[in-house]
């Protein structure tokens, strides 16, 4: 029998901002994904991959315009996906930085 997988049982650091009450699995997929690679616990992430699958959070974490470091590259190893297939890794390439001296 499935679980079923309300939004109240994620952290509630993730949504700390917002009305976790407004967010739909659906419409918010990549916004609830997001929140999760970049700042959830592990308990967050298996409640993530249980509700989407392993499917939809690549397809869609291959879309976010930004990923720090360190979950651009657990993504792009636990998909195995190279980074510069990610959408957030061409995005900081073509941004102009100041130069490090």
């Amino acid at each position: 029998m499935d679980k079923v997988i309300h939004i109240e049982d994620f952290s509630p650091a993730l949504f700390w901002d917002i009305d976790r009450t407004k967010l739909d699995f659906e419409r918010n997929k990549r916004f609830i994904i997001e929140r999760t690679l970049t700042h959830g616990t592990l308990a967050d992430w298996f409640l993530l991959k249980g509700f989407y699958g392993k499917d939809v959070i690549k397809t869609e974490s291959m879309q976010i315009r930004y990923l720090d470091k360190l979950t651009l590259s657990f993504c792009a190893a636990y998909f195995n996906e190279s980074i510069e297939n990610f959408r957030c890794y061409i995005l900081k390439q073509s941004n102009a930085t100041h130069w490090d001296y």
